[in-house]
């Protein structure tokens, strides 16, 4: 009896893996037929040096419409020299889309110095950027995933000076508002 268990919980954990999308998560393939290649590099701040190293790191968030973005898997850390801007985290499933529909995908970046998660650098104002949204027809297991054909370079970004200006101007009302 646990052997027919064990074997039923098996099979439809093989099934629910071949209802998801899957794609191969990388910002660099080059492939021969032309329209399948990927090459997007991800900047720092200054928008020219290449983002190196485990101290940057790369996310994929997905999902079945633009407002419902997801993390899919780990971060994943950018290769260095020659390679720098360049992230090959493999294979991905989407867990929310299924294979052969179209999903909404980002890339997100970090520094690790701004924050330990792409959410806490976002929270801490510096260090963190994301591709436009693309949308991409995910592959089905056991067919090879498609590549991000599509995904656009960016730079991580710091806020303007006009910017934490304007917060401190909005902090001070509210502690002199608070006041009265």
């Amino acid at each position: 009896m646990k052997k027919l268990l064990l074997v039923t919980v098996l099979i439809v954990a093989s099934v629910a893996t071949y209802a998801q999308g899957t794609l191969n998560f990388a910002n660099f393939v080059q492939v021969a037929p032309p329209g399948v290649s990927v090459n997007a590099p991800i900047f720092n701040i200054d928008g020219t040096t290449r983002l190196a190293g485990s101290q940057f790191q790369a996310i994929l968030y997905g999902g079945p419409d633009a407002n419902s973005l997801q993390a899919m898997g780990s971060a994943v850390g950018f290769a260095t020299g020659t390679g720098a801007g360049y992230f090959i985290g493999g294979q991905r499933v989407v867990t929310t889309v299924a294979g052969n529909t179209m999903a909404f995908l980002q890339v997100r970046a970090w520094d690790t110095l701004a924050g330990a998660t792409w959410d806490a650098a976002f929270a801490s104002g510096s260090g963190y950027g994301m591709s436009p949204i693309l949308n991409l027809t995910l592959g089905q297991a056991p067919a090879t995933p498609p590549n991000m054909v599509g995904l656009q370079s960016f730079s991580l970004v710091v806020p303007e000076p006009s910017t934490i200006a304007l917060a401190i101007l909005g902090a001070a009302t509210l502690f002199l508002r608070r006041r009265k």
